[in-house]
């Protein structure tokens, strides 16, 4: 398969964010590459649905010269860690996550069940079928640095993000305001079938079927509004960019009680 018929193949897509952003989307989510196109320093963040490696893989020896410096989680969900097992294993490089993500990514802890009963939508009523066990990435994994610093990165540091995980992060370069998000915000409504078949963009919190700690996920919300950024990636959907960005991040801190569902597994 071409580099041109991969993209365009109807599973993945890819956005230029940036001259050194490629946002990848693996089926219906995304992952990130850091770098200048021909550089042998660069860094990938999550790396997406499971059986994307060849894809990936191909991606990354199209643009760049050799592995990344370093793989970023920024949580351990199935559909953040898709690849990540044989990624680590075929370029034999480190993987990054917050502290409190460890347990679920060295077969330690399972992820709370998935409640299919918040959100609405399909998506959302699928979701008892999604996996949720750990990993076991054993000692292949580490805790990102306290300092917030990003390993491999220059001028980037992650914010920890939590409420749809304990250890969720989120990545700001402070120089182009740039956010790489992960699932802390969504530009899809991710509980919708129909709205990730069309991409359909507008700004919406976590999705809420995987979502436990409702509270924590409004602070962080709040959290990414008060860096204004300028650019979001986000786990699933486009990137959002400009007013747009701006006005969105407003009302949904504003109304996201109105948001939150009135009951569910992790609400009550």
């Amino acid at each position: 398969m071409t580099f041109d018929n991969l993209m365009t193949s109807g599973m993945t897509g890819y956005e230029e964010v940036a001259s050194d952003i490629l946002s990848l989307r693996t089926l219906f989510v995304n992952v990130v590459f850091i770098g200048e196109p021909g550089s042998r320093s660069w860094v990938l963040v999550d790396t997406g649905m499971p059986n994307f490696t060849e894809h990936i893989v191909h991606v990354a020896s199209e643009r760049f010269q050799g592995p990344p410096s370093a793989i970023i989680l920024t949580h351990g969900h199935f559909d953040q860690v898709g690849t990540v097992v044989e990624l680590e294993q075929f370029w034999g490089v480190p993987v990054y996550a917050h502290a409190l993500e460890i347990p679920y990514l060295t077969g330690l802890k399972d992820y709370p069940p998935a409640d299919p009963s918040v959100g609405g939508g399909l998506m959302a009523r699928l979701s008892f079928t999604y996996p949720n066990e750990a990993i076991n990435l054993d000692d292949r994994v580490f805790s990102l640095p306290l300092d917030h610093s990003v390993p491999g990165l220059t001028g980037w540091r992650w914010l920890h993000t939590p409420g749809h995980t304990p250890g969720h992060v989120s990545l700001f370069r402070e120089v182009d305001r740039l956010l790489i998000a992960g699932d802390a915000i969504v530009t899809v409504k991710q509980e919708s079938l129909w709205s990730v078949l069309l991409q359909d963009k507008q700004l919406h919190s976590q999705p809420a079927y995987f979502t436990t700690d409702w509270d924590t996920a409004h602070e962080s919300v709040q959290s990414i509004r008060q860096l204004e950024p300028s650019v979001a990636i986000t786990g699933h959907g486009h990137k959002l960019s400009g007013e747009m960005l701006y006005a969105s991040l407003r009302q949904l801190d504003e109304n996201l009680e109105d948001t939150v569902p009135k009951h569910g597994k992790y609400v009550d």
